[in-house]
């Protein structure tokens, strides 16, 4: 079993009842000691399902109470005589058990918190690996170089944004929704801005296949953004290795955003619009899956306030993004019947 370390700092006209409170939940080991005249020091080692629940309460404590600290750290390793006697039987017994009650396993609301914040704001690595990703994949569509557009894609951060969108969406956070989503959009004018002018200067032509394939969109299509966003999602929430995920979510917006931008440096305005569509369809999609995983992971805020937001924000931004989702899939059927 996985296991964190919760530290607590207590007032000590406090420590009584929240001590008290605190050994109701299950936990491996609890270590008190005095940091000061003034506060209690109290470590609780738990496994990593139980942290959620032991954070949501010393969350609505902090709210109220002065000098109150919080802080979560990993675990490597943790053995004891207790650990190293017990039978691997009984414990691979149990964690089946649990991992039957449990849909689906995630990490705290409190950490993926931090991870959103981080994720869904400008910094300047982010910006300098979208105008490399951007540069690489214009010269993979000119050269018409598979292999170069996948290294572009490695490169790409944009699951990030994307992800603290519909994350931040869940939750009601409407000031880390405007963070995130500015975000993005940032990086894909950054993209679209390097390759119109590689789509104007440029006389290499535009008749490749990594460019064409990018110019024209399916009802298929929707089907990759989903499964692109629901594995980001379930990426972030056991907080993997984006990377190859990251690869996933980048093949359904990267290299469309770079046939738009060099169709409208070309002046190819038909071209521009199939790639715009498939642009629009791929990140609806992804927002679709990743908000819809969200849900069924039990994203719930704590505060009353915050609760109340978050059951308002949570159905509108499904029911916001289908809406979407179906009229672009509409838009394509229409289209290709037009064509045919």
């Amino acid at each position: 079993m996985e296991h964190q370390l919760i530290e607590v700092y207590v007032p000590d006209h406090h420590f009584e009842s929240i001590d008290e409170k605190l050994k109701q939940y299950n936990y491996q080991s609890y270590w008190v000691s005095s940091e000061s005249e003034e506060r209690m020091l109290v470590r609780i080692l738990v496994g990593t399902r139980e942290v959620e629940e032991i954070l949501n309460y010393l969350e609505g404590v902090s709210n109220v109470v002065e000098g109150f600290e919080t802080m979560l750290i990993p675990v490597k390793t943790y053995f004891s005589k207790e650990t190293v006697n017990r039978s691997s039987k009984e414990e691979v017994e149990k964690e089946e058990e649990e991992n039957e009650r449990i849909r689906l396993l995630r990490a705290s609301r409190q950490e993926l918190i931090t991870s959103v914040e981080k994720s869904g704001t400008i910094t300047w690595n982010y910006s300098l690996l979208i105008i490399l990703s951007a540069i690489v994949a214009t010269v993979g569509f000119l050269k018409d170089s598979e292999a170069v557009v996948i290294g572009a894609m490695v490169i790409a951060p944009m699951i990030g944004p994307v992800i603290a969108v519909a994350f931040t969406s869940v939750l009601g956070d409407y000031k880390l929704l405007g963070r995130a989503a500015v975000t993005s959009l940032y990086g894909i004018g950054i993209v679209l801005f390097i390759s119109i002018l590689f789509g104007y200067f440029s006389d290499m032509g535009m008749h490749t296949d990594q460019y064409l394939d990018r110019t024209k969109v399916t009802i298929i299509d929707i089907y990759l953004g989903v499964a692109s966003g629901a594995a980001g999602a379930l990426a972030f929430l056991n907080r993997l290795s984006g990377n190859l995920v990251g690869v996933m979510v980048a093949v359904a917006l990267l290299p469309p955003t770079v046939a738009m931008g060099m169709s409208i440096g070309d002046g190819a305005y038909l071209h521009a619009y199939g790639a715009f569509l498939l642009v629009t369809v791929n990140i609806m999609s992804i927002l679709l899956a990743a908000v819809t995983m969200f849900s069924i992971s039990g994203i719930r805020p704590v505060r009353w306030e915050e609760v109340r937001k978050a059951n308002v924000s949570r159905p509108l931004s499904i029911i916001f993004v289908i809406i979407i989702v179906v009229i672009l899939a509409l838009v394509i059927v229409i289209g290709k019947d037009v064509n045919a």
